[in-house]
């Protein structure tokens, strides 16, 4: 009857990691496909007029790096004991704070360039 018990007990911790797997993934999604479209935008705006829209620029480097950021962190959490996907995840975190130091520079030129 014990044994029984603690069987329950992780095939229901593990139906918890499954749905907040999910729930992870469903965030990261809907995260691309709204920051994705919001880049997009603003790039199209940014090109079409480069002088009157330049201060878009930083917010799309900002977009991209909440984006690289968001995606690394995701896959440095979700892949404990893999060590090549947690450096993959590392990497995408760096590339968002280099992206999100480009950001800072390029604002700093707009506004005192």
């Amino acid at each position: 009857m014990h044994d029984q018990n603690i069987k329950g007990e992780k095939r229901m911790v593990i139906q918890e990691k499954k749905r907040s797997g999910r729930v992870s993934s469903f965030v990261l999604d809907t995260l691309h496909v709204i920051v994705g479209i919001l880049i997009v935008i603003l790039a199209v705006l940014a090109f079409l007029n480069p002088d009157e829209n330049r201060i878009l620029f930083p917010a799309i480097f900002l977009l991209a790096a909440l984006l690289n950021f968001a995606n690394g962190y995701d896959r440095f959490h979700n892949n404990r004991g893999k060590k090549k996907k947690r450096f993959a995840g590392a990497a995408l975190m760096t590339a968002g704070v280099g992206l999100f130091l480009l950001c800072v520079v390029s604002a700093l030129t707009i506004w005192w360039g």
